[in-house]
């Protein structure tokens, strides 16, 4: 079985999501294209979507940080996000102490 772990190094962002539209298409056809998903492609499915969360939420992460950078208020920030700016800061101060303790930083 394929895990997101696994993946993960296989995939960049766009990969990912590509691999993961194209069994998805297959997966709403079903039985209409004659191709329906094995056991092995679903689950693949599953873990693609984790990849994907995964790596869009990094991403997000480093934007964060970069708009930071360039001079950007936490309000901005916020506003860009759908969010407050106290939830877009407390959210990036965490995912930056998750960073630290696990040694990413």
């Amino acid at each position: 079985m394929t895990t997101p772990d696994q993946l993960e190094l296989q995939h960049t962002l766009l990969t990912a999501t590509a691999r993961y539209d194209a069994l998805r298409v297959r997966e709403m056809l079903g039985d209409a294209a004659d191709l329906p998903l094995t056991r092995e492609e679903t689950l693949e499915l599953l873990a693609l979507s984790e990849v994907i969360v995964r790596k869009a939420a990094y991403g997000r992460h480093l934007s964060v940080r970069s708009a930071r950078e360039s001079g950007a208020s936490w309000a901005q920030i916020g506003a860009s996000l759908g969010t407050s700016r106290q939830a877009a800061q407390e959210a990036h101060d965490r995912w930056l102490d998750e960073r630290r303790d696990s040694g990413g930083i």
